[in-house]
């Protein structure tokens, strides 16, 4: 008998803990309120973003996500420019129009979370084709 019983695979819904309406293709951070589930645009830098919103709704709505799986490429929302090879990590959570895209790892002094590395050349705003890749937290050290 399978221990596996009511998991997962592929796009699933959870309800939305903030309005993601037009957000499709951005990252999303699974918290909750009062223990039930949902999901929202990340809140830091370094947050653990697992799903792509394929599709968004208005705050406590259901909408469906992706989980980010490294034997399948995604296209996320780009700021900034890239080419192929480039670790990605959170857009700026500072700058609302930014939450839930990727950049390119800057150069600048602090602590990042590289998931995704390009597969093609990108410019902003495009929907970029990359590969999940999970590194983890990477620090940039000043000089």
């Amino acid at each position: 008998m399978s221990n596996q019983s009511n998991t997962r695979i592929g796009k699933f819904p959870v309800l939305a803990g903030e309005d993601l309406t037009g957000k499709e293709g951005c990252l999303v951070e699974l918290t909750h309120d009062t223990g039930v589930p949902e999901v929202k645009l990340p809140a830091a830098d370094t947050a653990v973003t697992p799903y792509i919103l394929d599709e968004g709704a208005a705050d406590a709505a259901l909408v469906q996500v992706i989980p980010l799986e490294q034997n399948r490429n995604v296209r996320i929302p780009l700021k900034g420019t890239c080419n192929p090879g480039d670790q990605l990590v959170l857009a700026d959570t500072g700058t609302a129009a930014d939450k839930g895209k990727v950049r390119v790892l800057p150069a600048t002094a602090g602590t990042y979370r590289v998931i995704a590395i390009a597969e093609e050349k990108g410019v902003d705003g495009q929907l970029l084709l990359c590969r999940p890749c999970m590194v983890g937290n990477v620090t940039i050290s000043g000089t």
